[in-house]
C-alpha cells in the first residue's frame, strides 16, 4: 500500500489579476522529508504556499493535508512568512506573538489556555529563545524575529510546516540554528517545505528540490538534479554556460 502523502498539491492552477500565475502544480511532501521549492522571482512560490493554506483562491486543483482536503485556518500546517509581512512595531511581547500561531485553532473569542501557553514555551525553547518570551517583540534583532516567527509556527505542533524565504537577511550563525532545526523537524516525522533562492544550501540540506516557474519543472534529489544542466536552463531562463549551471555542475 503506498502511503498517504502529509502533504499533497495536485493541479493546482492559479489566477491573479486575471492571469495565470500557476497551472497544473503537483507535488507531494511526505512526513520525515524535506523539499526545498526553488524558482526565479516572480515564479510563483509564495502563491503556491498561499494557495496550501487556503490564502489564496484556486482556479483548479486541489490541496490535501494526511489525505483529507485542507480546511483554511484549521488544517495541521505551520506557516513561517517572510519577516516584512509581520508588523513588528505591535506592542505584545514574543510570548503573546507566539501564541497568535493557535488562533486559528482556537478561534477568535476563545483565550488561550495553560496548553497553549506550553505549547508556546516549547516552542520558544525549540528556537532557542525561552529566556526573551516577556521580551518586547520590537526590541528584536532581525535573527531573533525569524525564531519567533518559526516558534509561532510550531507552536501549533503541526504535522506540515511551510517556510518561505526563512534566510533572508540572517547571519551565518542564525543561518546554521535553522538549517538544523528545520533538518531535526523532517526527522521528527514533519513534512517540511521550503522556498529558498539559497540554491547550494538546498542542495546540501533538502531531501528533495522542486524547481518551480509557474508549474513544476522538474523534482528530484539534489544529486539527480544537480547533474541535469537543462532543468536549470529551463527553470530560470538562464543559458547552458551560466554561472548558475555551473555552480550546480560544481556540486554534482
Amino acid at each position: 500500500m503506498t502511503a498517504v502523502a502529509a502533504l499533497e498539491i495536485a493541479a493546482v492552477a492559479v489566477d491573479l489579476g486575471g492571469r495565470r500565475v500557476l497551472q497544473d502544480v503537483n507535488l507531494a511532501v511526505a512526513r520525515g522529508e524535506l523539499v526545498a521549492l526553488l524558482g526565479p522571482n516572480g515564479a510563483g512560490k509564495t502563491t503556491l504556499l498561499r494557495a496550501v493554506l487556503g490564502l489564496q483562491p484556486t482556479a483548479a486543483g486541489c490541496v490535501r493535508i494526511e489525505g483529507r482536503s485542507a480546511r483554511p485556518g484549521r488544517a495541521a500546517i505551520g506557516y513561517v512568512p517572510q519577516r516584512h509581512e509581520f508588523a513588528w512595531d505591535f506592542p505584545i511581547s514574543v510570548a503573546d506573538v507566539v501564541v497568535t500561531g493557535l488562533t486559528g485553532r482556537l478561534g477568535l473569542l476563545r483565550r488561550p489556555g495553560r496548553s497553549e501557553w506550553e505549547a508556546a514555551a516549547d516552542a520558544l525553547d525549540r528556537v532557542r529563545l525561552g529566556d526573551l518570551a516577556d521580551r518586547p517583540v520590537g526590541q528584536l534583532s532581525g535573527g531573533q524575529r525569524q525564531r519567533v516567527l518559526v516558534a509561532r509556527a510550531l507552536a501549533l505542533r503541526p504535522a506540515v510546516l511551510l517556510l518561505d524565504e526563512p534566510f533572508t537577511g540572517l547571519d551565518l550563525p542564525t543561518q546554521e540554528l535553522l538549517s538544523g532545526l528545520f533538518a531535526e523537524l523532517a526527522h521528527e516525522g514533519r513534512a517540511v517545505l521550503m522556498t529558498t533562492h539559497d540554491l547550494l544550501g538546498a542542495v546540501e540540506g533538502a531531501d528533495r528540490l522542486a524547481l518551480l516557474n509557474h508549474t513544476i519543472t522538474a523534482i528530484g534529489t539534489p544529486a539527480e538534479l544537480a547533474r541535469d544542466a537543462t532543468v536549470w536552463s529551463a527553470t530560470f531562463g538562464v543559458g547552458p554556460d551560466s554561472t548558475l549551471v555551473r555552480m550546480m555542475r560544481s556540486v554534482a
